[in-house]
């Protein structure tokens, strides 16, 4: 294992938005994630359970970023993100590794949402 002279506290992805308010209006009202405590500009983070995504207004990234995000019931994060209108990309689908939803912004980033399969 690799060692560094510094310990790690976060590894959080930055995806790139066309429009900084409407991603945050998506993040929040649609996929539940906590508003930002900051923001610039064309710069913010948004947060859920305590992990954040940065949100950055055409910098930093190229739109079509994929996110994977460890979830306990997918079938639930479903339920609620289609009674949100999210636009889901791909339902609950039961894979060896994971059963998995792919949910994406609208500027086609795309949040893989998995949990144990079935």
């Amino acid at each position: 294992m690799a060692t560094l002279p510094t310990n790690i506290e976060m590894i959080d992805a930055i995806v790139c938005v066309s429009d900084l308010s409407r991603a945050v209006r998506y993040y929040t009202n649609v996929l539940g994630f906590d508003p930002p405590m900051w923001t610039t500009d064309d710069f913010t983070s948004v947060s859920l359970a305590g992990h954040g995504i940065y949100l950055a207004q055409r910098q930093q990234g190229q739109p079509g970023s994929w996110i994977w995000v460890g979830v306990g019931d997918v079938r639930a994060l479903h339920d609620l993100s289609a009674e949100r209108c999210a636009i889901i990309r791909m339902p609950p689908t039961n894979c060896p590794w994971a059963l998995k939803l792919h949910v994406e912004d609208p500027d086609g980033n795309v949040l893989r949402f998995g949990s144990d399969p079935d």
